[in-house]
This record gives C-alpha cells, sequence and structure tokens, in this order.
C-alpha cells in the first residue's frame, strides 16, 4: 500500500490514532501510538525517535561496555525512523487499531535492516528466500503484578503435568486457544498448527512460510501478539528458553528455503540422491562452518545455553542430519515444495530478525563460495557423536568468538558485530556482577 493509499484508507475509516513499533537489538517492540495527523508528516519526511532505544537493554538500563552508535557521548540525539505501509495490519485485539512497522535506515544496529540487507543479497544472487518461525512458550497463571510480588518465584502454570499433543489441555482453556488461533490468523499470522507440548502449560505453534523479511515480521508480532491476547484472560504467556531446570525449553527453530522466480523450490532435485539438491547441501554447508562465529544471534542471553543441554531436544554440537532431531540442522524432504532445512538453535528467546538474516547469510555464504558438505549426516543421537564440535555453552564464550571473528563481520558488516557484542557481553556482565540464590544456599552457611 503506498502513503497516499494508506491516508484514503484511514480518512475513510475515520481513524484518528495508528500504532508503529520496531524491534529493538532485543527483539523486543518499542513504539508509538501517533495522530494521523503526525502520520502524515511521518509518512511525507520520516520520523524521528530517541536513539537511546539502541543504548539501553532490556531493562532499559545504558549500556556498561562501549556502545558506539549511542549514548551519553552523543547525547541521545532521534535516529531516523521510517514507517514500512507494506506491513499495515489491524490489531482484532484492540478494536482493530491500525499498526504499522518500522526500521532504521541509518543505524547499524537497527535488526530489521540488518535482516533487509542480507535478504537483498539473496535477491541479487537470485533467490527468494521463505522462512518460518516456531515458537514454544509456557503459559502461567500470573500477572506481572502477582509474578513481581512474589520476587518472579515459583510462577504457577495454568495447567498441570506433562500433556505434550494433549487434545485435552487446550479443550479446558478453549475460549484462550481459539482466541489465539482466530486473531494472530486476523492479525495476518496465519498458524499452521497450534498444540501443548511436553510441560505444564506449554504451547507450540508453527507460523506459515512467507518472505524472509515478512516471516520476520510476522514472527516478532507473534511472541508480541500472544503476550497480549494472553493477558486478557489472565496469563502470562513466557517466551524465555529455559525457565525450569527440569522441564524442557522453549525452542524457536527456523524453517528455510530458497526459490526462484518460476516459484520453484531450489532446494529441491528429483534427481539427486534423497531429493535435495547441491544448492541446499552448500547452503547447510554454510551453516555449519558459521554456526561457532554467530551463536549470540541464535542464543542471546544468558538463560539461552540452559536450553542447549544434552538430552533435552535441543542441540549442543555443530551436526546435520536427515529429519534428525537431536542434530543443530535437520533436512527435509517429505516432497519436492516442502524441502527445507531446518535450524534447531534458535531459542523462542531470540530476536527473529537477528536468528533469520544469520541463518540466511550463513547460508549464502556457502552457496556463494561453493563450500562442499563433507560433515556426514548424522544418524541416531547425536549426543552420542563425540567427534562433532561442541557449541558454545555460554554466552560470554560466544560472544567472544564472535567478538573476534572475520567471518561473522563479513557476514553481518562490521559496524553491526561491534554494536551486538558489546550489547551481549553487557548482558553477561550484569549475570556475572549479580549474587544469585544457588550462591546464597551453596556457600552462606558452610564456606
Amino acid at each position: 500500500m503506498t502513503a497516499q493509499a494508506l491516508l484514503l484508507w484511514l480518512e475513510q475509516r475515520g481513524e484518528q490514532k495508528i500504532k508503529f513499533a520496531f524491534a529493538d537489538i532485543d527483539g523486543i517492540l518499542r513504539g508509538k501510538i501517533i495522530s494521523t495527523e503526525k502520520l502524515k508528516d511521518a509518512l511525507q519526511h520520516d520520523t524521528g525517535f530517541c536513539d537511546v532505544v539502541f543504548g539501553w537493554d532490556s531493562q532499559d538500563a545504558l549500556y556498561s561496555t562501549d556502545i558506539k552508535v549511542t549514548g551519553w557521548h552523543t547525547g541521545f540525539p532521534d535516529a531516523l525512523c521510517r514507517l514500512d505501509t507494506s506491513t499495515l495490519r489491524e490489531i482484532p485485539w484492540q478494536d482493530n487499531m491500525p499498526l504499522l512497522l518500522a526500521d532504521f535506515p541509518t543505524v547499524a544496529a537497527c535488526p530489521r535492516n540488518l535482516l533487509k540487507q542480507v535478504a537483498k543479497q539473496a535477491t541479487d544472487m537470485g533467490f527468494t528466500a521463505r522462512f518460518a518461525q516456531e515458537f514454544e512458550w509456557f503459559n502461567f497463571a500470573e500477572t506481572p503484578q502477582s509474578l513481581a510480588d512474589k520476587n518472579h518465584q515459583q510462577p504457577k502454570p495454568v495447567t498441570p503435568g506433562m500433556f505434550g499433543y494433549s487434545v485435552l489441555r487446550p479443550s479446558q482453556l478453549i475460549d484462550y486457544n481459539n482466541a489465539l488461533f482466530d486473531e494472530l490468523t486476523a492479525f495476518n499470522i496465519l498458524i499452521e498448527g497450534l498444540h501443548t507440548e511436553t510441560g505444564p502449560g506449554v504451547y507450540e505453534a508453527a507460523i506459515a512460510h512467507d518472505e524472509v523479511l515478512a516471516a520476520a515480521d510476522k514472527a516478532v508480532l507473534f511472541k508480541a501478539g500472544v503476550k497480549e491476547i494472553a493477558s486478557r484472560f489472565g496469563i502470562m504467556a513466557s517466551f524465555m528458553a529455559k525457565w525450569n531446570q527440569q522441564l524442557p525449553g522453549c525452542s524457536g527453530h527456523l524453517h528455510q528455503s530458497l526459490w526462484n522466480a518460476a516459484g520453484d523450490n531450489l532446494f529441491a532435485d528429483a534427481e539427486k540422491e534423497r531429493g535435495i539438491s547441491q544448492l541446499l547441501e552448500h547452503y547447510v554447508a554454510g551453516q555449519l562452518m558459521s554456526l561457532p562465529h554467530i551463536m549470540p544471534m541464535y542464543a542471546p542471553t544468558i538463560n539461552s545455553y540452559k536450553r542447549l543441554v544434552e538430552g533435552a531436544w535441543a542441540p549442543t554440537t555443530v551436526s546435520w542430519g536427515y529429519d534428525n532431531r537431536t542434530a543443530a540442522i535437520r533436512v527435509l524432504h517429505p516432497y519436492a515444495k516442502a524441502t527445507r532445512v531446518e535450524t534447531r538453535i534458535p531459542g523462542s528467546d531470540s530476536n527473529p530478525y537477528l536468528a533469520m538474516a544469520a541463518a540466511l547469510a550463513s547460508g549464502l555464504y556457502g552457496i556463494k563460495h561453493q563450500i562442499p558438505l563433507r560433515l556426514a549426516a548424522t544418524t541416531g543421537n547425536a549426543y552420542a557423536q563425540e567427534s562433532n564440535l561442541p557449541l558454545h555453552s555460554n554466552l560470554a564464550d560466544a560472544t567472544y568468538a564472535m567478538q573476534q571473528s572475520a567471518l561473522a563481520n563479513e557476514l553481518l558488516g562490521e559496524a553491526f558485530v561491534q554494536h551486538f557484542t558489546a550489547t551481549r557481553l553487557h548482558e553477561w556482565k550484569q549475570y556475572s556482577d549479580t549474587v544469585t540464590d544457588w550462591e546464597l544456599r551453596r556457600y552462606f552457611e558452610i564456606i
């Protein structure tokens, strides 16, 4: 939709306001509600937004590390913020308020802008990248205040017990389940499947695949939408990667394929063994080579790495396999149209723009350099194959590796890598400076 068509549409509806939002480095939606009069100016001249949103963390604390993009040294000016009229949708659970997504074309730290740049690489190579992200998340019978009142300890899941793929549990919360499915679909986020996973109050949803930027937009809005719909039912939805040591973590797997202008899936080749193309093999080889260099793009928090443990339905090594859920990369070929690569490292705490940018950039790198897929496909249990290179086990190690990586700079740009790794080291510093309950229990009396 053009800017002129959007303004006419708003005028015909008698709209007085519109919401716009963008994702920060952690994938958190920030934004404003503005008047339609303000929107006219924003569409004609773009708009400014305080760039502190790229100078603070998820808790609005200014970064303690070397951030060049903004800070006291720049005075926190407004940065150019561009509203994307093609993202227009209505929010069904907010009286159909119109919404636009935005990005910052001059800010190296902008996640959506990074993905646009990587998507252009695919286009320039003659590919249309189609992605989809699936999410697992836990639902709790809590409000923000009730959880704060008990210091975020022992949140109560909406249902007890291990009820993976249960038809009983969703029926017992049928109004909530129907609201998720129907309202997200009306929000232009097509849900292919919604079901319970194994664990108390845990759900999984698969979003239909789309062009990569649109897919990331939908993934970001899905997480925000679920939280907003849940709150209407007195539920808190958490996309934390691992909230309980005894329970499985929450994944955010990425499904990917490359297509040509004729509508052919280039990952499928009926003449090849198992029906997968050499292009797919190069794509997987590029991802495998890049994994040790860009892990924080998939696992961006302290908590992310507590999900990536043996026997927890999450990968622990640089590995791949045919329809193998223990490997880092799962290759699927049920039929030509559905042939795809599933990158299983990202958790539900990942920033979709960054995870998709990392996956696509590294896959394209493998194609550009015709990297052969020399690593043997995993058969059986990948956890038992000790010859595979282990993934980084904590955010600090993963971030230092990325910060010092020439490959990461080549894939994502030096300015972005400098900023992003500085934010992750800030996250590690915040964690390292905190005295935890575990330390008190372990050391307080006995040491």
